[in-house]
């Protein structure tokens, strides 16, 4: 059975206590926003069966599909945060595995660095395209012509989330390459 919070990062200690509040703080927010946003796909799941059945038995409805994108997007940018947190992101596996756990430590505490640029370009577009969307009151150019503000908004809180689970992410991997050297074995706790 899962367990319904992470267990306490044990490198953490190595950090100063203010940073360490950080990431307790970021991750634990990104928990529980993750373990919501999970329940979303059932969200878009019903809608998806609403759908269906009014279009083979009934008048089709016009907002149908665009809220299950909606949804969808809700559940892929929130969920992004919680992914990264349990370390179940996709990723390039070719050298990577093989390295110790201080290698990777240090390669990750490096490349989060372009990471964490990229979200900050990604952040101010879209604040710029959220501000837009609430001034001007954009509508998506279907038929229903939605407000995109609110999805616009979740995304740009999304990726807020996200910066704040890379620099997270950073640190821990600081506090890593603080701690003291441990032998493989112990590190990877006496499993063969």
């Amino acid at each position: 059975m899962e367990s319904s919070r992470l267990p306490e990062d044990k490198n953490l200690a190595y950090l100063p206590s203010f940073l360490a509040a950080y990431v307790r703080f970021v991750e634990s927010i990104n928990f529980y926003i993750g373990r919501f946003a999970m329940y979303l796909i059932f969200l878009m799941l019903g809608i998806l069966v609403y759908s269906s059945v009014t279009k083979t038995f009934f008048l089709p409805s016009l907002w149908t599909l665009e809220m299950a994108q909606f949804a969808m997007v809700a559940y892929y940018m929130l969920g992004g945060p919680y992914s990264m947190q349990l370390n179940s992101h996709v990723r390039m596996d070719l050298v990577y595995g093989n390295w110790s756990p201080r290698t990777k430590a240090m390669v990750d505490s490096f490349t989060v660095i372009f990471l964490i640029v990229y979200l900050v370009i990604l952040l101010y577009g879209g604040i710029s395209s959220t501000s837009y969307a609430l001034e001007y009151g954009e509508r998506s150019y279907s038929a229903w012509r939605p407000y995109m503000a609110p999805i616009k908004l979740i995304m740009c809180l999304s990726i807020f989330l996200m910066l704040l689970q890379a620099t997270a992410v950073m640190l821990k991997d600081i506090a890593k390459l603080r701690a003291p050297k441990v032998s493989e074995e112990e590190s990877e706790g006496g499993v063969q």
